[in-house]
């Protein structure tokens, strides 16, 4: 990974590895994530950044799909 600055993860082009950093959410979204297995410092892989749609990205070997929105509250470097 690059030397980067923190940016949401909706600004993360297709192929990049990024690290979580924080989420900029509400309880409800940060329980959310964290039962999803976001925690700081996690690696994640953009496979799809397709616009309009949804986000997919590669966490530990596993697909997941995240709305826009979402990912832009998901802080990376």
């Amino acid at each position: 990974m690059k030397n980067r600055q923190l940016m949401p993860l909706s600004m993360v082009k297709a192929g990049e590895k990024v690290r979580l950093v924080s989420v900029n959410a509400g309880q409800a979204l940060n329980s959310r994530l964290a039962s999803m297995g976001f925690v700081p410092d996690m690696e994640i892989t953009v496979v799809s950044s397709g616009r309009p749609g949804p986000f997919i990205i590669d966490v530990m070997g596993s697909r997941m799909m995240l709305g826009r929105g979402m990912a832009h509250k998901i802080m990376v470097l």
